[in-house]
């Protein structure tokens, strides 16, 4: 089962291996392939 992630911005859904990638910081960058939109340093529970 693929788990969805649906762009804030242009509200396309893509794979999470896709759009989403982890940092050594433990932070997340977001990055919607469709529209460009980007969120860099999303915190993690662990972060």
């Amino acid at each position: 089962m693929d788990i969805l992630t649906k762009c804030p911005k242009c509200q396309q859904q893509e794979r999470i291996e896709k759009v989403l990638t982890a940092q050594s910081n433990q932070n997340v960058i977001f990055h919607c392939q469709t529209c460009g939109y980007e969120k860099r340093n999303i915190e993690t529970k662990k972060g």
